[in-house]
């Protein structure tokens, strides 16, 4: 039998490679094919600072700690990430290029001072002497001044400098300064920039002079990011203030991966990494710029020309919801439902400020993950406790790279009177649960919705997701349970209706699954249906194999990571994997258990990873409003017929966009046209 399982870190870098095909993909306008391009690396460095930091550790431990599925040690893991690595680099390289020669048909171009003129490049050296070099701060490495601290993914020039006497000394600057404009536009050729880190650069001789500059590159380095907070957390702490320190120790982490834009002689390099304390393999040349950041810069001098970029969407009015009537209301009446970003968050906005205000309503809790720097969301929490409601908000300290955004939003909420607690010990809370407690005369009444993401007004525009709002009773109890578990550090152990890991999630999913394998056993038609950002737990893909050697239907709506492989023959042939990467990110979680006419569907918070479903606090509701499952059952529908922008997995584990001379469908755009579709009707 061939393999059936593949390497999570390998898994992602064949993700990373889809959102590369985007930046090819000739039929995606420019300025987002450019942003995609910038998105893969700004993914790569995640991956580094986060995944290949991770691997690092556990290499040093000297330890046989080997990959679950694939028996990998971590070395054997880095040698291929670093090898594929390699071959990703050289394709985002080529596109760039090729994305900016077609940029130059729009006046715009990043030039070098090989192309410019006599004038050009004096007004560049003015610029230089007068903005630039009066605030650089230049460094020689010698034994009196020691090799500088380098920040995480900023950019450094770097120079080999030779003394008369013949010694060699490294001089330093850094590039990465909001004192002075990173692309600076040339006199005369309006939108012709060269990037200031290249300027510096090519400056270098004027900055150390007495010295002849035998080489020299721009650098960046990243480092790891991988802190296991719990671990080092004392209880003697303000928990707070050690996520703060957390922080700053994350900025001093060992470096991860060295990046040049310049080949430079091996034995710079060495000296270098010697520095660094960094192993040759994780030396990167690139071509083109070590940051792509600038691009976002180019795209807003470009908006008006709206062929570079995607049509205009804007998220539509919910025909679920009537205008002129109280959210909170229409909500007892049943169910309500909202998809990101085709539906407007408004609704879910207003029924918050509805609750701030509402004399009847008792209490407000929230769990928060990710919210947006300018947070409505926060501010209607702020708002229900000034007005003296009572508020509970957890707020997820451990956000990876959120956290000092969501230490500031928890400073605030206490400001306001808001009970703020900061999760649990060994496990990070990534439910998205709301629960609103209303007395209307003897009737205790509760709103609880569950979504797929964060409470992020600017991610909703930008991410698939989904929100559900209920009055259910049963719901609502076993949520309050939720809350009150949070609120005593403990977790729920007990559910009936909700999926609740650490504990009622996993082993729910392994018994639904477990139900449509008897299904098939008794000669029934058995189906499971599952979208997700990723799939590694272990326990779950044996159990999906299973179901697929018993002959149960299994489509997986996979994202990123699937370290399952399908279509192997006495193994997963019965399994079917699409990954959709396209405009909008899809992050949306959806189970589907059972054949047609019988399917229990849930939305949910939680990925089928080991951390999700066993090391962090995730919710999953079933959706029982009859009308609300069809859509979602439909919705699922679409995405299984995506022809331009779901890849299917083979039994090799390569991805490929399938050949087809079919109507064309793109899931995300047939979704936008029905919202826009409905909302004139609507109106009408």
């Amino acid at each position: 039998m061939r393999k059936v399982y593949m390497n999570r870190e390998l898994s992602w870098l064949k993700f990373n490679e889809r959102v590369l095909e985007e930046a090819e993909n000739k039929k995606v306008p420019l300025c987002e094919r450019l942003n995609f391009a910038a998105i893969y690396q700004s993914n790569l460095d995640e991956f580094f600072m986060v995944r290949v930091g991770s691997l690092v550790d556990q290499m040093l431990l000297k330890k046989d700690i080997r990959d679950n599925k694939t028996n990998l040690t971590p070395e054997e893991q880095i040698k291929k990430i670093l090898a594929e690595v390699g071959k990703l680099n050289r394709r985002r390289n080529v596109v760039y290029d090729e994305i900016m020669e077609e940029l130059e048909e729009y006046d715009i171009c990043i030039t070098d001072f090989k192309k410019m003129n006599e004038k050009e490049s004096e007004y560049v050296k003015r610029y230089f002497q007068g903005e630039i070099a009066p605030i650089i701060f230049p460094t020689i490495v010698a034994k009196r001044q020691p090799f500088p601290f380098l920040r995480n993914k900023e950019i450094y020039a770097v120079v080999v400098l030779e003394t008369k006497s013949g010694k060699e000394k490294l001089g330093i600057i850094p590039c990465s300064s909001g004192m002075f404009k990173r692309l600076i536009e040339l006199p005369g050729k309006r939108g012709t920039y060269i990037l200031a880190e290249e300027v510096i650069l090519h400056y270098m001789p004027e900055i150390f002079k007495g010295y002849r500059v035998k080489a020299k590159s721009l650098i960046r380095i990243t480092r790891n990011a991988d802190i296991d907070a719990d671990a080092l957390y004392d209880e003697d702490l303000d928990y707070r203030d050690f996520m703060v320190e957390v922080i700053k120790q994350r900025k001093k982490l060992a470096p991860i991966r060295l990046e040049l834009s310049r080949e430079m002689d091996g034995e710079v390099i060495s000296t270098l990494c010697h520095y660094l304390d960094l192993d040759r393999d994780y030396v990167f040349y690139n071509e083109g710029p070590l940051d792509l950041s600038f691009v976002y810069e180019i795209q807003d001098k470009l908006r008006y020309v709206p062929e570079l970029f995607y049509q205009k969407r804007i998220p539509q009015k919910s025909v679920q919801f009537e205008e002129g009537r109280p959210i909170l209301d229409q909500i007892l009446e049943g169910d309500k439902f909202l998809s990101y970003p085709y539906d407007s968050m408004k609704p879910f906005l207003t029924m918050l400020h509805e609750a701030a205000n509402d004399k009847d309503v008792l209490s407000v809790k929230m769990t928060l993950y990710r919210v947006a720097k300018q947070s409505k969301v926060v501010e209607a929490l702020i708002e229900a406790a000034e007005n003296g409601k009572e508020v509970l908000a957890l707020v997820e300290l451990k956000a990876r790279f959120d956290e000092e955004n969501n230490i500031e939003w928890s400073r605030r909420l206490e400001r306001a009177g808001c009970h703020v607690i900061y999760g649990l010990d060994g496990f990070k809370v990534h439910s998205k649960l709301c629960q609103i407690t209303r007395k209307a005369g003897d009737e205790v009444q509760y709103i609880t919705q569950i979504g797929t993401g964060n409470y992020n007004e600017k991610t909703a525009c930008l991410y698939t997701d989904l929100s559900l709002m209920t009055a259910d009773t049963e719901i609502a109890k076993e949520a309050r349970r939720v809350f009150q578990a949070l609120a005593m550090g403990e977790v729920v152990e007990h559910t009936d209706k909700l999926l609740v890991a650490p504990l009622c999630l996993q082993n729910k999913v392994l018994a639904m699954i477990d139900d449509e394998i008897a299904a098939a056993l008794a000669g029934k038609d058995a189906y499971i249906g599952l979208k997700m950002n990723a799939l590694t737990d272990k326990k779950i893909i044996d159990r999906l194999i299973e179901a697929s050697c018993a002959g149960v239907k299994i489509d997986l709506i996979i994202r990123g990571i699937c370290c399952l492989i399908p279509g192997v023959k006495d193994a997963t042939e019965n399994i079917r994997v699409i990954s959709i990467v396209g405009r909008f990110l899809e992050h949306s979680r959806i189970y589907i258990f059972g054949s047609k006419g019988r399917e229990k569907v849930y939305i949910a918070s939680a990925d089928y990873m080991t951390r999700n479903t066993l090391r962090r606090v995730e919710v999953a509701a079933p959706v029982c409003d009859p009308a609300i499952r069809e859509r979602l059952l439909e919705m699922f529908r679409i995405m299984l017929n995506d022809n331009q922008k779901a890849r299917h997995e083979d039994s090799e584990g390569n991805y490929r966009i399938p050949m087809t001379i079919e109507h064309p469908v793109d899931a995300q755009e047939t979704f936008y046209q029905q919202a826009y579709e409905a909302a004139a009707s609507k109106n009408v």
